[in-house]
């Protein structure tokens, strides 16, 4: 088990006001994690739109990652939701 600490954005940041949680992933990749946080969501924030984690992205310090790629060392990642406007 890996533990991943994750800074919240967008409406992502309104689940907890430190704006980050650390979960536990079992596994090394972003898709891991992605599967982590698909667990437990719905379990602890049952009203949160669950269904915006899928077109979400990730990114550690200097770029975006995808589910393919593995977890940064240190074990910090954001979750950036997709966002609109012109």
């Amino acid at each position: 088990m890996n533990t991943v600490q994750v800074q919240l954005f967008g409406a992502f940041s309104e689940l907890v006001p430190e704006r980050l949680i650390d979960i536990e992933v079992a596994g090394d990749s972003i898709a891991d994690l992605r599967h982590a946080l698909r667990e437990l969501l719905p379990r602890r924030w049952p009203a949160f739109r669950a269904g915006l984690l899928e077109y979400s992205a990730f990114a550690d310090e200097q770029r975006v990652l995808r589910d393919h790629e593995r977890l940064p060392v240190d074990g910090r990642v954001a979750i950036l939701p997709p966002v609109s406007g012109g």
